[in-house]
């Protein structure tokens, strides 16, 4: 086939992007380059909203060949890691092998304030409902209120994934801005008194406890929450790593290289979601609108609680660490420790906050797990596989 000049030039200029450059490409190509800017410039959670920036970036460049839904294209098979269950339970293996359970082991009675924070989740759940998304939609929204992107991107891709666009990105924006969101709210709901209180030194833990609590915790969880078990699982796992004292090599890999090479996976996967059919839609500013609510339910929540726990110790709890109770590791104690020492310099927060972080971390995993067994298909085989136990049993003990 012969071709004349002029035919080969509008060939090629039908071939590029430029061509079918919409106006869903170009916002998207703005939502990119701002993600890019807030990560690059502002420093807000660069790690992930690089990537995911990027990733989006290139998805929505039309004729690129990257976009996760086109069969064959590079995002497609990063993609099938979150659709799969894989990339977001790697996420906690590494978290875990971070973590340090010690200042919740210490001090049990901040669990309670990290289940206090998850208030976010169950309000959040109940407004996405009045908005009119259906239960497994609120579901995987609500999980934003507890400030955790791998747990989010975990429920969305199987509750729903048509949403996980909107949901990923709310969730790191929201972890990222943790800083500016929480420092007033915490203003407001402490007084300065109590923002000044100093807390005992935590006790130390032996390491027979730091083995065994992972361990116990896993099999108490997964028995009663089974859908739960691919991130609890993977987060005691990973703690295990630290905390055995026999797995030195894996411990490093997990806390290092491999998180670090999964958490761009899962980044580049989540930007490429969002091309403008699925983002620029009425729900997606539903989702960031509800997000923000979430996050500061969550907040509140988690400080109101540290409140009646510092009555009732006599004052003995500083309710600034009640913020931490959102999973935003070690983000949120940190901003727990900056707002506490802006009142008293020597008052020294960080490892008393750590430990409601921490429980943050595995309530939002035990709340996915509850919305797992509620509404999505894990808790209807479960339902389904309990029928024929009743009449099994009435067979057995039948005179």
């Amino acid at each position: 086939m012969e071709f004349s000049l002029q035919d080969s030039i509008i060939k090629i200029l039908g071939s590029t992007g430029f061509v079918a450059l919409g106006w869903g490409h170009l916002v998207m190509i703005l939502v990119a380059l701002t993600l890019l800017y807030l990560a690059i410039w502002k420093k807000f959670e660069p790690l992930l909203l690089l990537p995911i920036g990027f990733g989006c970036l290139l998805a929505n460049l039309p004729h690129s060949m990257m976009m996760s839904t086109d069969e064959g294209g590079l995002f497609n098979f990063f993609y099938f890691g979150v659709r799969h269950e894989i990339l977001p339970p790697l996420i906690f293996l590494g978290v875990g092998a971070l973590t340090d359970f010690g200042p919740l082991l210490a001090n049990p009675i901040t669990l309670l304030l990290g289940a206090a924070a998850q208030i976010g989740i169950y309000t959040t759940l109940i407004g996405a409902v009045f908005l009119g998304f259906d239960l497994k939609e609120a579901g995987a929204i609500g999980i934003i209120g507890g400030a955790d992107g791998p747990t989010s991107i975990f429920l969305a891709a199987k509750l729903a994934p048509h949403l996980l666009g909107p949901i990923a990105v709310a969730a790191y924006s929201y972890m990222s801005l943790v800083p500016l969101i929480q420092p007033p709210i915490m203003r407001w709901l402490t007084t300065s008194e109590e923002r000044k209180i100093k807390m005992e030194q935590l006790k130390p833990i032996s390491q027979t406890v730091k083995i065994l609590f992972p361990v116990i915790a896993t099999i108490l969880c997964v028995l009663l929450l089974p859908g739960v078990a691919p991130l609890l699982g993977m987060l005691m796992l990973g703690n295990l790593f630290r905390e055995s004292g026999v797995t030195a090599r894996l411990h490093e890999t997990s806390e290092t290289h491999l998180i670090n090479i999964v958490t761009i996976l899962l980044a580049l996967a989540v930007g490429s979601s969002m091309t403008a059919a699925s983002f620029l839609t009425a729900e997606t500013i539903k989702i960031i609108v509800l997000g923000l609510l979430a996050f500061i339910m969550a907040t509140a929540g988690g400080l109101i609680f540290g409140k009646i726990l510092c009555k009732l110790s006599g004052g003995k709890i500083n309710p600034l660490i009640g913020s931490a109770g959102v999973s935003a590791v070690p983000m949120a104690a940190r901003v727990s420790q900056k707002v506490g020492s802006e009142e008293d310099p020597s008052n020294f927060l960080l490892m008393h906050a750590m430990g409601p972080n921490v429980a943050g971390v595995i309530g939002s995993a035990v709340a996915a797990g509850v919305f797992l067994s509620l509404f999505g298909d894990v808790g209807m085989a479960g339902h389904a596989a309990l029928e024929p136990v009743p009449a099994a049993l009435a067979s057995i003990i039948k005179p």
